[in-house]
Order: C-alpha cells, then structure tokens, then sequence
C-alpha cells in the first residue's frame, strides 16, 4: 500500500503548472505558498524567467557592450540560483520520501527537480510562443507558424507532466528512487577557476591546439 505523504498532497504536475502559468501572468513572485516545497518551486520559476529575460536582453545589437557584458553576468547568477533550487527541491522531496527509499528500489537518472525545472522553462515557451500568435504587426504565415509550434510545445509539456507523476508516484511506492546530483560549477567558483584565484588570471591562450 502507498505511503501517504503529507508534501506530495499538494504535489503533481497539474498544481506545478498550474503555478508556472499563474506566475507567468501575474508576476507576483512575493505571493506565499503554505507547502514548502512549492515555495521552492516557484523559487526556480522566478529564477528560470529572470534568466529568459535577460537572455532576450543579451541578444541587443543596438545597445554598448558593457549592457550586454551586464545581461551575461545576470545570466551566469541567475542559472546558478536556478541549479540551487533544483538541489532544494530534490532535497525537500527525498526528506518526505524518507523510508520509502529501500534496497529494491531502482535508481531514476533524472530526479523530480530537474523535471520541475524542464516544466518551467516549458511553460516559459508555451507563455512566450501564445504572445507570438496574438501579434498584430506580422503576417499570417508567421502566425501559422507559431500556433503549430504552440501545439507541439503543449504535447511536450504534457508529455512531460506525465513522467514527472509517474516518478512521483512509484518513488511513494518504493519502486524508484533518485539521487541529488550535486552542480558544482567550477567557474562560478573563485577558489576552482584558475582566471579568479591566479592573481590577474593567466595569461596567453589557453585553448589546446589541434
């Protein structure tokens, strides 16, 4: 018989998307969540659209260098803050899991944060690609476009959706289990990137020739 969790009642991936595609359109990242690992979820949303957008602002071509310099940065922060609470997520999940993690359990490669994750960055799409279709100053085969393109995002999230339940429910049952795969981005890391511990970085090309 499954294990009732207390977390997992307000954990499928209908409620993650529901709560990706709320943000989206309010914008009201200070709204509460009275389950904490929502919180973190919506956490990783708002990371995952800051990180959209300053991708969008990264492509400029009529701006000086040092703003685009400026979206990299943000770039490089805000993924880093969205691996975190990828981490978070795993964490929470496994702490709930708890017994049900036994030896007869099959390892799962991807964990259930990294599926909450690929659900927000999918419904960052399907937000952005609906606007596509809504415009007003470009022609019908654009919008054609864009509106099969819709479609077919749809089919992926809910293909998506269903594996994130899927794992959810045989990791509450014992049948599967997932590990938290630590990031450990070196580069971020001023004591593991030898251009930020070196006083003054290296110098010459570091790239080994062919």
């Amino acid at each position: 018989m499954p294990i009732k969790y207390q977390l997992f009642d307000q954990l499928n991936a209908q409620i993650v998307s529901e709560l990706h595609d709320r943000r989206l359109l309010d914008r009201n990242w200070a709204a509460s969540q009275t389950n904490p690992l929502l919180s973190l979820i919506q956490k990783n949303h708002f990371f995952n659209t800051s990180l959209w957008e300053e991708e969008d602002l990264a492509r400029r071509i009529n701006v000086p260098d040092g703003e685009i310099a400026t979206n990299k940065r943000n770039i490089d922060a805000f993924n880093q803050k969205r691996n975190d609470m990828i981490e978070l997520i795993d964490q929470e999940i496994l702490n709930e899991l708890g017994s049900a993690i036994n030896d007869r359990a099959l390892l799962h490669s991807e964990t259930a944060g990294a599926i909450v994750d690929r659900l927000s960055i999918l419904s960052l799409k399907i937000h952005h690609m609906r606007i596509q279709t809504e415009r007003g100053d470009v022609d019908h085969e654009h919008l054609k476009k864009c509106a099969n393109k819709l479609e077919i995002l749809k089919i992926q999230r809910g293909d998506l959706a269903s594996c994130f339940d899927r794992l959810i429910t045989n990791c509450r049952e014992g049948r599967v289990f997932f590990k938290i795969y630590r990031q450990y981005k070196m580069y971020n890391d001023p004591t593991l990137n030898p251009w930020l511990y070196l006083k003054g970085g290296r110098s010459g090309n570091s790239t080994p020739s062919l």
